[in-house]
């Protein structure tokens, strides 16, 4: 398939300094003063408006995004970004309606448009990702604010700097997406 790559731009329109990436970077600022549009040439990554991957975060797929400013309304500075590793294989996730895996749990394989609908839960506030990549929005039908989810346990989303924050759809990271 080859490298997953992504060149990120000062200006819109792909012009200015560029800044080639291939692999997680924590602190673009260095490089980039600024940052207005960017070009996905293979892969998936999250781009976050804080270094050290903290801060609001956005989903980037293949494509391009000649001003993801006005596209998605974020602010002009992505200080940081992560490369989101191609998965293939079946997905599973649990969602919990309290922190440290306290209240209901329910158990996804597939995308959740609407928890609430779906499993009569108000809020998620940990989770336990056991197979695949995922992505968690604060609204239903996949929109608002969003968090990247890796395999693993995670006890308290406050602790990821997402306090008070409500998670009330979640999608898989698919291959078709690269």
């Amino acid at each position: 398939m080859g490298e997953l790559r992504v060149i990120f731009y000062e200006d819109r329109n792909f012009q200015g300094r560029s800044y080639e990436c291939s692999s997680d970077f924590a602190d673009m600022s260095s490089y980039l003063s600024r940052c207005h549009s960017c070009r996905v040439e293979r892969g998936c990554f999250m781009v976050y408006d804080r270094t050290n991957f903290m801060g609001n975060q956005y989903f980037l797929k293949r494509g391009e995004y000649a001003d993801y400013q006005s596209m998605m309304g974020m602010s002009d500075c992505i200080r940081s970004c992560r490369m989101i590793p191609m998965y293939r294989g079946s997905y599973r996730m649990r969602i919990y309606e309290r922190e440290n895996f306290g209240g209901q749990m329910h158990e996804l394989m597939d995308d959740c448009d609407n928890v609430m609908d779906r499993y009569r839960m108000s809020n998620c506030m940990s989770c336990h990702v056991m197979d695949g990549h995922w992505l968690m929005y604060e609204q239903p039908m996949y929109r608002g604010r969003m968090m990247y989810m890796r395999p693993g346990e995670y006890r308290n989303f406050s602790n990821m700097g997402m306090s008070g924050m409500k998670w009330m759809s979640m999608r898989r990271i698919r291959d078709d997406y690269y």
